[in-house]
This record gives structure tokens, sequence and C-alpha cells, in this order.
């Protein structure tokens, strides 16, 4: 008794320990953790667009809806349960901020409602729309039973997980990551064929899906079948289903007065409550037609999202404008989407650990009005060439496996077919230290110096009075492989630099393309470019809100490349190179007795 009573004691002190640092104030705010209201890799890793305004700072105890609430208490309730590990701190010590304190900064730190969180928008979620399920087509985008399970099995084998409304909701507010491959389905209006074909399905395939039903409709022949009621509550009280308004007549909204829009938007909901017994949380537009007051009148009468459809420029659901207008996708672009669909980076925990063992993937997104290309995971090396060469040719005559490459460390102009870098450069690909050129090197005073090993990756102030030797570079890290001098510091520890932190950097806050690469929040490489100019201040801020822990700044401008499989991502032929900082797929490593850059092409 004695000992279990001291256990749970522990336990309920290491609960309050971790909720103290929660909401410590300025623990939880976006200046420290770069996740909170930012677009963390994203990161890295996204197909997506952040497009975030300045000052969006999100109050970090802003009040928590009802979905937060709910979430919130199973990540308190798993917080419990993990805390009651106390007869192996260190373990459990490390989950808990490693793993459950993120999740609860990530809910205290939501986007405030209704917008999209910063870390969602780099996610890829496809929100597929269907209409009729019916044995025999009458209009193109009409499906039979047969094609729907088609679908069902191509997101099956395709490994996708489809998810609920209430996740996607979720996801949006808070960032948090979904599934690694999610997709939601919605089916409109309220057919005959939806209780009949698609609910068995769902129920054999055991997906959710969401429903959204017009309530005119209900029981009633308008234009073709309808589910009655009691098809609709037998459907209701499924987990699997959600149910959300759909109007009450179907009419086009942004057609009517904003009474009846009003009544539209308040007697679905009040109807569908009274028939159902369940609350009705979400709303769909008819056709997907709203405007910005309809959208202020469904939250108004307290809907937490919208559905909503634009045939012209179909959306994931991360690029919506809010969560009262989730853009879809229409069905027949299912084979397309089931290929791009991507949950989201994992929360950054609270560690300095790093993981070269993630597959190396490449992200576009847009971040502060500027697209990006990231390419991340894998092992980081460098590969120092013989001679000056485009990327790709570099990863090419390399003799590594290398997936994808960025252009590295400053190099001499002097002779168009040097390889004489500025600063000291090693690269694991030949084993050799070369120093730096001594009358460049003090101008290279406080850059970041780059030091990889197959373990880790340190980014030191250079200082040439130590780190002009091999044996100087590896007092810094004893099993160091790689090493060079980057142009400047972009972000440290998830902030991003100040302009003097770039000293004497040629054109350091003027618009050029520019090439990048450091450490996400996850602790795994990434490497990119800027596809529009950008400032180095401006880059920072970015990639701080684009999930980097740390990220340096590369050879910009003409020399700006970045390769991936053998093929480069920039529109335009860059300046030759020497030096790149690669990707290798996990589990490889460089060849230490290959030629670099001699062997042959085929």
């Amino acid at each position: 008794m004695v000992r279990a009573f001291s256990a749970r004691r522990c336990r309920d002190r290491w609960v309050a320990f971790l909720a103290g640092i929660i909401l410590t104030p300025g623990l939880s705010s976006p200046q420290v953790w770069a996740y909170s209201s930012e677009s963390t890799d994203a990161s890295p890793d996204p197909a997506g667009s952040i497009t975030t305004t300045s000052g969006s700072a999100v109050a970090p105890c802003q009040a928590a809806t009802t979905n937060q609430t709910a979430g919130l208490t199973q990540l308190v309730n798993d917080l419990t349960q993990k805390a009651t590990w106390v007869e192996q701190p260190a373990i459990g010590m490390s989950t808990l901020l490693g793993s459950v304190a993120p999740q609860i900064l990530a809910y205290l730190n939501a986007s405030p409602f209704p917008s999209i969180h910063e870390r969602a928008k780099l996610a890829r979620v496809p929100v597929m729309m269907y209409h009729d399920i019916l044995p025999e087509k009458q209009v193109f985008f009409d499906v039979t039973p047969a094609e729907f399970e088609q679908h069902l099995e191509l997101i099956r084998q395709k490994g996708l997980t489809p998810i609920s409304m209430d996740q996607l909701v979720t996801h949006l507010q808070t960032g948090l990551p979904l599934p690694e491959k999610p997709i939601l389905l919605t089916f409109d209006d309220g057919y005959q064929g939806h209780y009949d074909y698609v609910y068995p399905l769902l129920k054999k395939y055991n997906y959710p899906a969401v429903f959204s039903i017009y309530t005119a409709k209900v029981g009633k022949k308008m234009g073709r079948s309808s589910l009655n009621w009691e098809q609709l509550r037998e459907m209701a009280r499924d987990p699997l289903v959600t149910i959300a308004a759909h109007s009450v007549t179907h009419r086009v909204m942004p057609t009517l007065s904003e009474a009846e829009n009003q009544v539209e938007i308040t007697d679905s909901k009040r109807i569908l409550e009274e028939q159902l017994g369940i609350p009705i949380r979400y709303f769909t537009y008819p056709e997907g037609k709203y405007n910005s007051q309809i959208a202020n009148q469904v939250q108004a009468a307290g809907y937490t999202a919208a559905l909503t459809m634009n045939d012209a420029d179909e959306q994931l659901a991360g690029e919506s404008e809010s969560l009262m207008a989730i853009g879809r996708i229409g069905q027949s672009r299912l084979a397309e989407m089931v290929e791009v669909a991507w949950g989201g980076s994992p929360l950054p925990g609270f560690s300095q650990s790093f993981d070269f063992s993630a597959p190396i993937q490449q992200i576009n997104a847009t971040v502060n009005n500027t697209p990006f290309i990231f390419i991340s995971g894998g092992q980081p090396i460098t590969i120092h060439a013989d001679s000056r060469y485009q990327v790709p040719e570099i990863m090419a005559r390399s003799g590594t496996p290398a997936v994808a490459a960025v252009d590295g460390g400053f190099f001499s102009l002097e002779l168009l077919t040097s390889n004489a870098m500025l600063g000291p450069v090693m690269s694991r690909v030949n084993g050799e230290f070369i120093p730096g050129k001594r009358g460049e090197i003090p101008f290279l005073v406080n850059r970041p110096l780059v030091l990889i090993s197959d373990r880790q990756v340190r980014f030191v102030p250079f200082d040439p009075t130590r780190h002009n030797t091999l044996a100087g570079i590896q007092a810094e890290m004893p099993d160091v492989k790689d090493a060079f001098v980057a142009a400047g510091w972009l972000v440290e520890n998830g902030q991003p630099q100040p302009l003097e932190r770039f000293g004497r950097l040629y054109d350091v806050n003027e618009a050029r393309h520019r090439a990048f690469w450091g450490i996400n929040q996850q602790g795994q490489p990434k490497i990119g470019v800027s596809t529009e100019p950008i400032g180095s201040v401006d880059m920072g801020i970015a990639l701080a809100k684009a999930g980097f822990r740390d990220a340096v700044m590369l050879d910009s401008g003409a020399s700006t490349s970045l390769a991936y499989k053998g093929a480069s991502l920039v529109g335009y032929t860059p300046r030759p190179v020497p030096h790149v900082v690669a990707l290798l797929p996990a589990g490889t490593q460089a060849s230490n007795t290959c030629t670099v850059a001699m062997s042959p092409l085929p």
C-alpha cells in the first residue's frame, strides 16, 4: 500500500511538473517553439502552400474548442498513463517531454479560429466529394457500386488511411499530424444509394465518411431517390459516420437574401439535431457556393467547420481559405490524389537528436509568399569534385548513391576549372582535408563551420586559428567525415537570425535566388532552394516557419542549384560549382575509395 501510494504521488507530481512546463508563460510562445505558429516541416515536407501573415502570433492560452477539449482530455489521460513509468524515470521523462508535451503544446497553440494552422498548410490532405451511387449512371459524376468499391480498394492498396471530419478539423486548427497518407470521403445530398451501397461498403472496409444532408430531401423523392429518417438515424448512430448540414432546400446561397440564408443555415442544423439526437457541427455549402457574409453566418450559427467545392480551383484541405471553407476535390481525381496524400511531419520534440533513417522526399511549399523546394531525409554528406560542374553531373560522377544535392560552400572564381574552396573543406567521399586559402579565410570568421559525421551535424562559428587544420575540426567533432564553411546563419535553435548575424556577406539582404541546408525539428537533414528571389533575413524567417531547427545559407545567387534523382529542379542554368551537400538513402554510405567526379559518365 505504501509503495502504491508513493508511486501514485510521484506520478501526480510528474504530471504537475510537465503541466507547469507547458503552461509557463513564454515557453509555449511561437518565439520559443517553432512549431507553435508556423508550418514546421513541413516539412518538410509538404507539397502544399503556406501563406502566412506576419504578426500572426497565437496567444498561448487561447480557449479550446469542443474538439480540442476532447482531444486534450485524451492527451492528459495518455500523459497520466505514461507518467506511471516512475520506476524508470529516464524513460518516463524522455517520453513525456518528447512525445506527449509537444502534442499538448500544439493544442494550446492552435491557430485563432477559424484560420488554418501553418503546419497544416504544408500537409496534403485530399477531401474527396461524391454525389449519387447507383447501379446505372445518369450523369458523368455518378459512380456505380462496383466503381466505388474499386475506389476503396485503391485507397487500401495505396496504403491511405481514411480519416474522420473531426480528425481533419483538429489537424487544420492545431497542426497535429495525421496518418502518413490521409484521405477524407464525403457524400453530398442524401441519396438512397448512400444507404444501400455506400454505408455497407464503409462498414466492410471500416472507413469513416461525411454525409451532407439537405433536410427537405429526406424521405422524399426530390430529383432522384432519397434516404429516409430511419435510415439516416441508423447511419448517424455508427461511429464511422459524420452527418453534416447541407441547408434545408439546397438553393445556391449567394443568390439568396441574408434572411433566407439564415433560415437555410440554422434550420438545417436544428432539424437534423432534433431528428437524429446528435450535435451537428459541420456545414456543406450547396454546390460549394458561398461568400464571406455566408461564411460568417455559418460560423455565427455554431458550426465548427464548413465544406466547399470549386470546380475551377480544387484544393487540398490545407490550402483552404479557413475552417469555414474547406476545399474538396471531385472523386474523378482519386487516382491522382492517392499519390500525393501526406499527413504532415511529426511534431517537433524537445531533444536535439538526429534521424538519418527517414526516406528522402521532395516537397514544394510556399512560405511567407515565397515558393521553396525542400528535400529532406537520408544521410547528409558532401561531395568535393575535381572541377566545376552542374550539380546533377557531380552526383552522377561521384560514385555515390546520392539521391539529391544542393550547391555547397564558397569557391574560388579565379579559374573556370578550379575546385578551390575559400574555406577549409573535407568530404568523406575521398577522405581528404583541404585547408582554406589563407588570403580568404579571414573574411569567413564566425560564419557557420559545418561538421557532419555518421551520427550528427554541428554548426560552429568558424575560427581560422582553430579550424583550418584536420586536428582543429576533429577537436570539435572527433568522428567528423565532412566539413566546410557555409555562407551565413539563417536559423539557430529554431529562431531566425537577425541581419547583424550575417556580417559582411555580399548582398546579404538583397532579393536573390538562395540555397540552404540544415536540420529540421525531427533531426532530419533538409536541403532546398527558393525558386523566387528572397533576402537572407526573410529566408531565415521563412525557414523557421517551415520547421528548421538549424539552417545555414549556401552559395547562392547564380550558383543556386538543386537536383533530385539526377535532374535539376531550378528553371535556369546555374553557374557550375565544385561542391555540394548531398543526401544518401538511409543505410548507405559513400565509398572512401572512389575518385570524386572523375568517373566517366555512361
